[in-house]
């Protein structure tokens, strides 16, 4: 029941956060002392989402397992997360869990009016292709580039792969922790994963 409860929550949020974006994009706004219709959809999400952390995503906090995965999406399963958990990452293909994606696209956003560019090459990875990546890439335990189907990060939308020039990549590293992404992975610098705030 909880896990069903925090689920409609997430989606909730998601659609308040696009629904936020459209409605910023369609009016034209006016801002006093300076800024840009960015800062008034930032605002305006803020607003609307509830308290924000300094980076201006979501401070929402979760319930974790021992296992630090959320239990809304424990519940689903590893490679197994429902579409309406996942949300899209900018304009790519790519998605992730609903809060990682959106602490993913402001993380986007912000590099980029720093003049760093951040991009995406891999994201949630059903079962199916945790099994093929293993087969092909072997497994991170025996030297190769996966993890144990079933256990991946990328299973449970919490992982995501960049394209990072050095320059990105050192930003990613000064501010990477203020959306939530930890490099947790020695031989994989491109692997960034979320990790929510602890209810």
């Amino acid at each position: 029941m909880n896990s069903r409860i925090a689920d409609i929550q997430s989606r909730m949020i998601a659609l308040q956060t696009q629904q936020a974006a459209k409605t910023a994009q369609a009016q034209p706004t006016t801002v006093q002392g300076g800024g840009s219709g960015d800062d008034f959809a930032a605002k305006l999400q803020e607003a609307m989402s509830g308290t924000t952390n300094t980076a201006g995503t979501s401070a929402r906090s979760f319930t974790l397992n021992s296992k630090g995965i959320p239990t809304e999406l424990a519940a689903y399963g590893n490679g197994k997360i429902p579409a309406n958990a996942l949300e899209q990452v900018g304009s790519t293909r790519h998605k992730l869990w609903a809060p990682a994606a959106q602490g993913l696209n402001q993380m986007i956003a912000d590099a980029k009016r720093e003049g760093v560019t951040i991009g995406i090459t891999d994201s949630y990875r059903p079962y199916e292709e945790q099994v093929d990546l293993a087969r092909r890439k072997g497994l991170y335990s025996q030297g190769g580039l996966a993890a144990k189907p079933g256990t991946s990060e990328h299973g449970w939308g919490m992982a995501t792969d960049l394209d990072l020039d050095s320059k990105a990549q050192a930003w990613m590293r000064k501010n990477a922790d203020k959306y939530g992404f930890v490099e947790n992975v020695p031989r994989e610098p491109w692997h960034w994963a979320y990790k929510p705030k602890t209810a």
